[in-house]
């Protein structure tokens, strides 16, 4: 049986709440008023004028008024009302997709451009792989960065932006700065071994060699074909690199640490495939195989999304209660001021009361 869409417009959540809403005035009507026989009371300076205020809240309409708006926004608030809006479409892939990303101090080599300015190998991989997270809709998501540690940035979720915004905010030496390739591996193996997504892909990015870590890299690797993980590997650097040093200027390979044989074995066990990514373009069309390769699906889950509105009539209340204790000390604060200004004196420091 399909599942009942909820319609399109202004609900409430919770809306049994306001059955609550003639509670104050059960409470007023039921309950009698406190005894202060036998009580001990505790002198406070200003405690008549607050006296007078409360006495008369209810005694006065506008106050009362206040009063009944208040309750009536808060119950509003907690009653949860939402916009619901129109129908969306969202495919459904079944597929977990997690992106493994070097973040070692390799990474900080300027030997890329983008838009015509020289920048570190990151900030490529944040452009591109960032465009490449919010394409995938359908799927899930998730982030693994990883230098002489790996760590899980972002679980495996359908919300594509926050990912890409994550992946945008990581930095360089965050996780230390050796690579730890087989570690970045065993926790995707570990993440995705508990979903049970028909497709599980890993998309590892690198610019070296594995240098850290508790599990190497082959030994990861078989655990993750043995999950049917695919793994995608990217070797990312470019291969000639002009330097500046005492002597003058010279031609080096700054990808000469890059372990290309261990990123092909890993692509070719799990059923993945191998990519060199030396320049900014080159990335792009290596994500955009990647789209052709792990297509997103067709089918079609039909949602509507929700906004919260229960801010508004909370700011409301908050609102209206200040104003209405503003209006209720008005009459006590003018009474001690043409009293002699008895309160004000206290308040700046006069002595104790008598």
């Amino acid at each position: 049986m399909a599942e009942t869409l909820p319609a399109e417009g202004l609900t409430l959540a919770w809306a049994w709440l306001l059955l609550l809403l003639p509670l104050p005035w059960l409470l007023r009507r039921w309950l009698s008023a406190a005894s202060g026989a036998g009580m001990q009371a505790l002198r406070v300076p200003w405690f008549a004028m607050m006296q007078d205020s409360v006495a008369g809240w209810m005694k006065k309409p506008l106050l009362a008024l206040l009063a009944a708006l208040v309750w009536l926004a808060l119950m509003l608030a907690a009653a949860r009302p939402q916009w619901v809006g129109e129908v969306e479409n969202l495919p459904v892939t079944g597929r977990d997709l997690l992106l493994a990303v070097d973040i070692s101090g390799s990474m900080d080599t300027q030997d890329m451009v983008l838009n015509r300015n020289p920048v570190n190998r990151l900030a490529v991989v944040k452009k591109v792989a960032g465009e490449f997270i919010q394409r995938r809709r359908g799927d899930r998501v998730g982030l693994v960065l990883f230098g002489s540690r790996a760590y899980l940035q972002t679980p495996l979720t359908f919300d594509t932006e926050t990912t890409a915004i994550l992946l945008d905010e990581s930095e360089i030496g965050l996780a230390g700065r050796e690579t730890a390739i087989g570690d970045a591996i065993g926790l995707a193996v570990k993440r995705l071994r508990e979903d049970a997504a028909s497709e599980r892909v890993l998309i590892l990015l690198t610019d070296g060699a594995n240098t850290s870590g508790e599990v190497q890299p082959m030994q990861a690797t078989e655990f993750a074909a043995r999950e049917g993980l695919k793994i995608y590997t990217v070797g990312v650097g470019a291969d000639e690199m002009m330097v500046q040093d005492f002597f003058g200027s010279r031609l080096v390979n700054p990808s000469a640490d890059l372990d290309e044989d261990t990123l092909k074995a890993i692509a070719e066990r799990t059923g993945g495939a191998y990519f060199r990514a030396r320049d900014a373009e080159a990335l792009a069309e290596i994500y955009q195989q990647l789209d052709e390769l792990e297509p997103v699906e067709s089918d079609q889950e039909a949602i509507r999304p929700v906004d919260e509105l229960f801010h508004w009539p909370l700011s409301v209340a908050l609102l209206l209660a200040r104003a209405g204790a503003g209006f209720s000390m008005l009459p006590g604060l003018r009474r001690e001021v043409l009293e002699g200004g008895t309160w004000r004196g206290r308040a700046s420091g006069g002595g104790a009361p008598p």
